[in-house]
């Protein structure tokens, strides 16, 4: 139809005319309500933010005669690392005389990717920069999914939860009121005893009126 048709349409609704493929031939144009369609496209980009997951990459070092101990302990925080959807920057330092044995360092990081092959891809294999020897490691396709869909239910359960200072304050059961008006009963607690207490506090006997 014309514009002009459009535009009347549009109107006769209480609605906007919006052009949504202004290269198409013709153009195509949309009957709307524009103010909710833009509240709800910054709405789902609000939502994708909130989802996403936020990459880093954290750097771990090593050193050609790290001792089995370090190297264990090293190794499980890459892996949580790892599975928390962040990639790892594995670092070979070498110190003085150890730069002539890089094969301690290519052999220090095949172990690491043998260790992480069940979590990790190397998305950068091992080369030399100055006198280090590094790789990247980066989740595979399965973690990385289970970490997006981790933060996807954090946000949810986020935006469920009541915003801080609106939960229930405590409030006196049933009972005659004192002097001052309030109740001398036991007072409930809302639920955020002291662990290990299940006593329950009560109110002072209420003040003697006093002139």
């Amino acid at each position: 139809m014309t514009i002009e048709a459009a535009l009347e349409k549009a109107r006769s609704e209480s609605l906007d005319l919006v052009e949504v493929s202004p290269m198409a031939k013709p153009p195509v144009c949309k009957i709307m309500d524009y103010g909710k369609f833009k509240y709800e496209e910054k709405k789902k980009a609000s939502d994708a933010k909130r989802t996403q997951v936020v990459i880093q990459l954290k750097e771990v070092k090593l050193r050609p005669k790290t001792e089995e101990h370090d190297y264990e302990f090293k190794v499980r925080n890459t892996r949580r690392f790892i599975e928390e959807g962040n990639k790892a920057k594995v670092v070979i330092q070498f110190r003085g005389r150890e730069i002539t044995h890089k094969e301690l360092g290519s052999a220090i990081l095949d172990d690491v990717i043998k260790d992480l092959k069940d979590v990790a891809v190397a998305e950068q294999l091992p080369r030399m920069e100055g006198r280090q020897m590094y790789m990247i490691l980066a989740p595979t396709p399965k973690v990385a999914q289970k970490a997006r869909e981790q933060a996807r239910q954090a946000a949810a359960a986020a935006r469920k939860s009541p915003p801080p200072g609106t939960g229930k304050k405590p409030q006196a059961a049933g009972g005659a009121p004192g002097a001052d008006g309030a109740s001398t009963a036991p007072v409930e607690s809302d639920g955020a005893s002291d662990a290990g207490d299940d006593t329950t506090d009560e109110a002072p006997d209420a003040a003697p009126a006093t002139t």
